[in-house]
């Protein structure tokens, strides 16, 4: 299974569009710098969200307050911004945001700006959990048990084909919004009932409106080490570099305590799989389960979820020595870029910091 990744008429930085746009920046205040820096004086970091209460505001070269990415305004506001500032990229942060920016990519290279976003069949198989699942068997790779449908999952239960515990969640969904836990068969209906009104009550609703009746996944289990993949690659979809790192600790659906290593040969054949076979420009966020022996061997590999955009877990491969930015600057040029960019050049275990800063009037 391979996806089509062609653009005619691609544009990127250029002279007369040097300016860079960030949608949906919401706290991601480092990726602005990452990429204030990449430009280096040559271009402008421009970043939107639907509201201003966050510190990338004060960061970039200029903000903007957008419509609402359900909005029927959004698409029209953006092209219109792109073209009287002269956006030569843009880079959305959210996962919402990217089918809706893929299903406009060419209005967009019409105006001279490059979105750094997977085609729209990539979109939808990362944002829905259960086509991320169908998409990674069809590509030969283990899968986990996951049902749309709780008698469908309470009949291979019975059947001893699945086993508790098992997770509910939303199909349509990030971070830890909605995720439960069932210890028991019995407890199914009413975790299923419970995440449901958690979508509708959420921005999740709006994906899910899909289908309703289908909108929460149940999926066994993943057993193992939970890891986390920064899958890199150019413009065209060409795989450039990995970066791995074992989740230590999480907080709020997102890794906290990281360690960032030289990745197995087994991750990274993985990660070259699914570049190849998605063909996503720029990052894929991944995260896989995987059996450990007690000799550091690599067992069977379970991917859980992936998402075509800059992930939480990024930062720790930048502290590691990996600079993303720079590259996508340097593609987005037309520049060569050297592997070592993209290499993990120091392994350890990092951790996020907190620290409050003043937010602008």
């Amino acid at each position: 299974m391979r996806m089509d990744s062609s653009r005619e008429g691609r544009a990127g930085l250029t002279p007369e569009h040097p300016n860079i746009l960030i949608t949906s920046v919401g706290r991601r205040a480092y990726l602005v710098s990452w990429f204030k820096e990449a430009l280096d004086g040559t271009g402008e970091v421009h970043v939107s969200n639907s509201h201003s209460m966050t510190p990338a505001f004060d960061v970039a070269d200029h903000a903007v307050v957008s419509p609402l990415i359900y909005s029927d305004e959004y698409i029209l506001f953006l092209l219109d911004y792109c073209k009287r500032h002269a956006i030569g990229a843009l880079l959305p942060l959210f996962d919402v945001d990217v089918p809706i920016l893929a299903a406009h990519v060419q209005e967009f290279l019409e105006v001279g700006c490059f979105p750094v976003v997977a085609s729209e069949q990539v979109a939808r198989v990362c944002n829905d959990k259960a086509l991320t699942s169908q998409f990674l068997a069809g590509l030969g790779l283990a899968t986990l048990h996951t049902f749309t449908d709780v008698e469908e999952c309470q009949k291979a239960l019975a059947a001893g084909e699945v086993t508790c515990p098992l997770f509910v969640k939303p199909r349509w969904g990030m971070g830890s919004i909605g995720v439960l836990k069932c210890d028991s068969p019995d407890d199914l209906p009413l975790l299923q009932a419970y995440a449901k009104r958690r979508v509708e009550a959420s921005y999740l609703r709006y994906e899910s409106a899909e289908d309703v009746d289908r909108a929460v996944l149940i999926q066994e289990a993943a057993a193992g080490q939970e890891w986390g993949m920064d899958i890199m690659n150019d413009l065209e979809g060409n795989f450039m570099g990995l970066s791995a790192r074992r989740k230590v600790a999480m907080r709020s659906g997102e890794t906290d305590v990281a360690e960032i290593v030289v990745a197995p040969k087994e991750l990274r054949e993985l990660a070259e799989r699914i570049s190849a076979a998605t063909r996503h420009p720029g990052n894929m966020d991944v995260d896989v389960f995987v059996e450990e022996g007690p000799d550091g061997s690599i067992g069977e590999l379970h991917v859980l979820e992936m998402n075509a955009r800059f992930g939480g877990g990024y930062p720790f491969s930048h502290a590691a020595g990996v600079n993303l930015p720079a590259a996508l600057v340097a593609w987005l040029r037309g520049e060569k870029v050297d592997d070592e960019l993209l290499a993990v050049k120091r392994p350890g275990t990092y951790m996020k910091d907190i620290t409050i800063v003043s937010l602008h009037d």
